[in-house]
């Protein structure tokens, strides 16, 4: 039977206008934080994730950090609208900014996110991220991330949805950039977590 959910392809265009609603399945950003981080590193500490949506990163981001501040652009109903671009957040004002930004806007918000975090940036998006000469001279030259941590089972992301049966062709990365040591930019790989990282509830209205 063809499976009916439409994940996000790596051909995807949103308009301008479009909230770019595609939430991250809550088990990825325990793998930032279990595979990528590490748990110690992030324990009691303070986090700000800009683009929540409906709160899929938020909430597991909180079952690590002290404190999650999250906000969005768009009203979804989990936290206040505030537009990570304009809003006035002051300079180093949490320890971590981790978010799945819009993908068109991702590159700005790495560079607010630069400013704002005092330990550590970590962004979700699709590995071609990497490419391209502008990221390259506007970020990647000049701030290199840490690490890049690939996935090496697919993420699937679903427009306006979680959904476990989702499928994607897809490939996705942790970008993190860790400011409070130097480090050489290291290649990593997130193994194969998702079974082990989904809890009840993860889903709504389903059950794993």
């Amino acid at each position: 039977m063809q499976n009916t959910s439409h994940a996000v392809m790596a051909q995807r265009h949103e308009a301008a206008d479009s909230p770019d609603d595609f939430p991250t399945p809550p088990w990825a950003t325990r793998a930032l934080i279990e595979q990528v981080i590490g748990a110690d590193e992030v324990r009691g500490l303070s986090c700000l994730e800009p683009a929540c949506g409906r709160g899929y990163m938020a909430r597991p981001l909180a079952e690590y950090f002290g404190t999650v501040d999250a906000a969005d652009a768009f009203h979804y109903g989990h936290a206040p609208v505030r537009d990570f671009l304009t809003y006035p957040y002051e300079a180093k004002s949490h320890d971590w900014v981790i978010t799945n930004p819009p993908f068109r806007l991702a590159e700005e918000f790495v560079e607010r996110a630069l400013g704002v975090a005092r330990k550590g940036v970590a962004i979700l998006a699709r590995t071609v991220f990497l490419e391209s000469v502008g990221r390259y001279e506007n970020i990647f030259s000049r701030c290199p991330p840490s690490v890049f941590a690939q996935f090496s089972e697919r993420v699937p992301m679903v427009k306006g949805r979680v959904d476990p049966k989702a499928s994607t062709a897809t490939g996705y990365a942790w970008f993190v950039w860790q400011l409070d040591r130097d480090a050489t930019p290291r290649l990593a790989w997130v193994p194969p977590c998702r079974r082990g990282l989904e809890r009840e509830g993860d889903y709504p209205s389903l059950r794993l």
